[in-house]
């Protein structure tokens, strides 16, 4: 960097920002330094003679990263033990009084297969005649001209290379610049390394297919499993630890996701499939269970083991092709010799043995057993070849004394009365009940006076309950209620106190 470059780039205003830079994509860095300082000749205003402090840089821009994040960022693209950068004698290693100091922790915040993000932090000492701008700088790796990125100084720390090539290999510097030139170089000690970035691939199951994967005899099997991983990894895939039959299965993979295709499932097709995605010594692998099915074959063979009064004893054995899958049960059915239509008795029936019972009298039965799984049941039955037959048995009545039962009892109140509070004109109710055979009349008063016929009143009673309505008492109403039952065999009663408090709207 010289101070001819230096004197010559105009003070840039402190509303440049490092995104704004990033919007002229350039494939070289010298081409991006042109479009930098086109964008700075549109923006920056008529220079002003330097402050006596340094502007301040925007906030987004002026966020350095620490140093330890620094370099780990640094470790992204260059390369331990790599040659350190060029020295050039031109830049002295103190500068003077009028000139900015070194900028502080320059590190890489980040490198792509194409970019290269670079920060730093303003340096200690800004001279006396103020800032007016950062000069990033680059050299490549086994030359020793250092060209700069941006030909005029801008306010910023950070600034984003784009649109380079894959295998480049460079080192960088930054320096502070005031009208009295540019300040001593902070520059990265390593180069840094353009080179494509891998992705470790990974592959991602969808939820279905987490679980064995069920299917139907003669259905299609498609599995479409997206995976990750840059560049394209090779998919390649293994049923049950052996290579795929091309003949019965197709594989087609693209950038993102590998599918398996079967036109029509056989129960042959059924174990683990395995994907396998590798990239350059990396590799992910994902199991898939699945499981062709179809309907199970009947019961072996039904006997007719025992028939007494209306009931018939069944024994089968197990079915010799459960349709590649676990029973669910046997659904037996039975159908009588006159009408010849079968009804089911037993559903997913579990033993291999049964009883039939209600059989009619006078009737002959055939039986018959399907068998049961996750398809339905089975195409056929296994059917007795012996009718049960439901014999008629000479039975005679013999009726037994009947003696009847006195329910009689006197009235007893199972439920008393209990004592209320009532507001005045709001009606209220009194409840109670009584238990007696027959049944018993049921008499209400109020301080042992009848009030039956009162139109204030209005008594019910029903299955035992008893019920009193006062319709829209008042004071007057209040006193000691009685509810008297009384029948043939005796009376009973209970008593409560009914309180109507404030004053009456009306006189009774």
């Amino acid at each position: 960097m010289t101070e001819k470059a230096a004197s010559e780039a105009p003070t840039c205003g402190p509303e440049e920002t490092s995104s704004e830079l990033a919007k002229a994509p350039t494939t070289e860095p010298s081409a991006e330094a042109a479009a930098l300082e086109s964008a700075g000749e549109e923006r920056a205003p008529t220079p002003h003679a330097p402050a006596p402090t340094a502007p301040a840089a925007p906030a987004a821009a002026t966020k350095p990263a620490p140093a330890s994040e620094g370099d780990k960022k640094v470790g992204q693209g260059v390369r331990a033990g790599e040659r350190s950068p060029p020295q050039t004698s031109s830049s002295p290693p103190t500068s003077p009084p009028d000139r900015p100091s070194a900028p502080l922790r320059l590190a890489l915040e980040d490198v792509s297969d194409s970019s290269v993000t670079v920060s730093w932090e303003p340096p200690e000492r800004l001279g006396r005649l103020g800032l007016q701008g950062y000069v990033l700088e680059l050299c490549r790796e086994g030359g020793s001209e250092w060209v700069p990125v941006n030909a005029r100084p801008l306010m910023v720390t950070q600034l984003t290379m784009r649109n380079l090539a894959l295998g480049d290999k460079f080192f960088l510097r930054v320096a502070a610049v005031s009208s009295a030139g540019a300040g001593p170089p902070a520059v990265l000690e390593q180069p840094v390394h353009i080179q494509k970035i891998i992705e470790a691939p990974k592959i991602r199951v969808p939820r279905h297919l987490r679980q064995t994967y069920i299917r139907q005899v003669g259905e299609p099997v498609n599995l479409q499993i997206p995976f990750q991983g840059s560049p394209k990894p090779q998919a390649s895939w293994t049923h049950n630890g052996h290579a795929l039959d091309s003949q019965r299965v197709n594989v087609r993979t693209g950038d993102q996701d590998s599918i398996l295709f079967i036109r029509s499932a056989r129960r042959s097709d059924s174990g683990c499939y395995e994907l396998t995605v590798r990239l350059e010594g990396l590799e992910a692998k994902a199991a898939i269970d699945i499981l062709v099915i179809e309907k199970p074959g009947p019961p072996s063979s039904i006997r007719l083991l025992d028939v007494w009064g209306c009931n018939a004893a069944l024994e089968w054995t197990l079915p010799q092709d459960t349709g590649n899958t676990e029973l669910l049960g046997y659904t037996v059915q039975k159908a009588d010799k006159k009408t010849g239509q079968w009804f089911t008795v037993l559903e997913r029936y579990h033993p291999t043995t049964c009883t039939i019972s209600d059989l009619i009298v006078g009737n002959a039965y055939s039986f018959r057993v399907f068998s049961e799984n996750q398809c339905g049941l089975s195409a056929s039955a296994a059917t007795t070849k012996e009718l049960a037959r439901i014999q008629k048995a000479d039975i005679v009545a013999k009726p037994k004394g009947f003696v009847e039962r006195d329910f009689s009892e006197a009235p007893s109140f199972t439920q008393p009365l209990a004592d209320h509070t009532s507001t005045p004109g709001y009606s209220t109710q009194l409840f109670c009940s009584v238990r007696a055979s027959p049944k018993p009349k049921i008499i209400w008063m109020k301080n042992k006076m009848n009030i039956q016929g009162d139109p204030k009143y209005r008594a019910l009673s029903e299955q035992g309950i008893c019920t009193l309505e006062i319709r829209k008492p008042s004071p007057f109403d209040s006193g000691v209620y009685t509810c008297k039952a009384v029948n043939v065999l005796g009376e009973a009663s209970v008593d409560c106190r009914l309180e109507v408090k404030g004053k009456a709207s009306a006189t009774h």
